[in-house]
């Protein structure tokens, strides 16, 4: 079995750039409204946050695609429903722990509010996530090898 052609690095970084900042978009100003922080500090915390999610995006995605790859011989492109469920999910739950200590610091919530709040972005993440990577797949396919 042949090992699929994984995404380059400018389709990578593009899929990254995309995926955070329509998400700092859409999210910051439903974290405002739940949290009753200020518009502009919330869209602040999800740019920070949005950060560190690009640079765990990076390795994540990469790390999973190729280990999908290497286990079924299929690209990400073609990933079945159940692993892109399980692909989000296990994203985010590595996203939580790189969070919430930013979370609680940047907020001064205590540990268990700031749990709840990661809770819910990486909830609403989550469904944002399988929305997004499902429709990247489809407007941008990974190109066949020669």
């Amino acid at each position: 079995m042949s090992t699929p052609q994984l995404r380059g690095l400018a389709d990578r970084i593009r899929q990254v750039a995309l995926f955070e900042i329509i998400g700092v978009l859409i999210i910051s100003p439903l974290f405002a409204l739940a949290s009753g922080a200020p518009m502009l500090e919330s869209a602040a915390l999800l740019a920070v946050l949005s950060l560190i999610a690009a640079l765990w995006n990076g390795v994540y995605c990469t790390g999973f695609d190729w280990l999908e790859g290497r286990l079924t011989g299929r690209p990400a492109d073609q990933r079945p429903q159940t692993l892109r469920i399980l692909h989000a999910v296990g994203f985010e739950g590595g996203l939580m722990i790189l969070t919430l200590p930013v979370i609680v610091w940047w907020t001064g919530m205590g540990f268990w509010n700031a749990l709840l709040a990661d809770l819910a972005l990486a909830l609403t993440y989550a469904g944002y996530a399988y929305v997004f990577n499902l429709a990247y797949d489809r407007l941008f396919p990974i190109a066949p090898r020669p």
